[in-house]
């Protein structure tokens, strides 16, 4: 998990990385992480589960690594980045 004030984030088994408000635990934003990336490498990519570490949250942008197979999850090979704005 990771928090900002406000927000708490977490992900899940089923790929899901989800935004609950840390007032009544409601789901405040979810993003399904499993489908295929256009990579700015070109290198193709996938998302997974997400049961590692929390996200990484710097300068207005959201950091979260999508997929571990290691507890039986799905596997994946993407680092997704979130701004506020969308960009």
């Amino acid at each position: 998990m990771s928090a900002i004030p406000g927000v708490a984030f977490s992900g899940s088994e089923d790929g899901h990385f989800r935004a609950y408000s840390t007032t009544n635990g409601a789901v405040i934003w979810d993003f399904d992480t499993v489908r295929p990336y256009e990579t700015v490498n070109g290198v193709p990519a996938r998302g997974g589960s997400l049961d590692g570490p929390g996200a990484a949250i710097a300068g207005g942008m959201l950091f979260v690594n999508s997929g571990y197979a290691g507890s039986g999850g799905m596997p994946g090979n993407v680092l997704l980045a979130f701004s506020v704005d969308g960009k």
